[in-house]
């Protein structure tokens, strides 16, 4: 079944450091996702058209461009045109964190144009001012609608890491393809064993942060 090659030296450590490289990307550029997409969702939900402008040009390309496309144009792009030098790992979590920057935001607009106005009207005649209202009835709202979501998120950036080897980083899938090519010809079947490893990686990592997600929206929907 090809599950032997991992077993060989240390291969299946392999793996797990490459696993470990794409959870690295993945928990940094989430991290600079959270906190750049609160400011610009924020932004977002102002009625100021240079804001609504930006923000929609924004969202545009990350929804047509293909993160891998994004991944060449800052690697190579930047490398050639303004001639700085850029680690493959660091265009990575750029383009990561370009994209998950808007995913966020719109996140947070969407949470914040939920909130009905009636709340807004009552906290004001209550007494509260507008830095009261957001602390203390707008923001927990909001909390509640995006950490299911953010976590989501978090799979879903994990996930596309895969895609961070076609600019020469060793993650997990890069280790996987490595590890078959030295085995191709003793081991011809390296490459259901090693890639259901690789698939088995993925779940384990994806699956505790996807329950969490669900239990999440579950407790809050009461």
């Amino acid at each position: 079944m090809g599950f032997e090659v991992l077993l060989k030296g240390n291969n299946f450590l392999r793996l797990l450091l490459g696993l470990g490289v794409s959870l690295r990307i993945s928990v940094i550029s989430v991290l600079i996702s959270i906190l750049a997409g609160i400011f610009l969702g924020i932004l977002m939900s102002t009625d100021k058209p240079v804001i609504k402008l930006f923000s929609k040009i924004y969202l545009e390309v990350v929804r047509i461009m293909p993160q891998m496309v994004l991944l060449f144009i800052v690697f190579f792009g930047a490398t050639r045109i303004l001639g700085i030098n850029i680690s493959a790992e660091l265009s990575a979590i750029i383009v990561f964190s370009f994209w998950g920057t808007a995913e966020m935001a719109d996140l947070v607009r969407g949470a914040l144009q939920s909130i009905p106005i009636t709340q807004y009207e009552s906290s004001k005649a209550l007494g509260l001012n507008q830095t009261q209202t957001f602390v203390y009835i707008i923001i927990p709202q909001i909390v509640r609608r995006l950490i299911p979501l953010s976590i989501n998120l978090i799979t879903r950036m994990i996930k596309t890491t895969s895609l961070v080897m076609m600019i020469g980083i060793v993650e997990v899938l890069k280790v996987g393809q490595q590890i078959i090519e030295a085995n191709r010809k003793v081991s011809p079947n390296a490459a259901f064993g090693v890639f259901a490893t690789v698939f088995l990686l993925y779940f384990l990592a994806c699956w505790p942060i996807s329950l969490l997600s669900k239990k999440l929206e579950k407790k809050w929907e009461i």
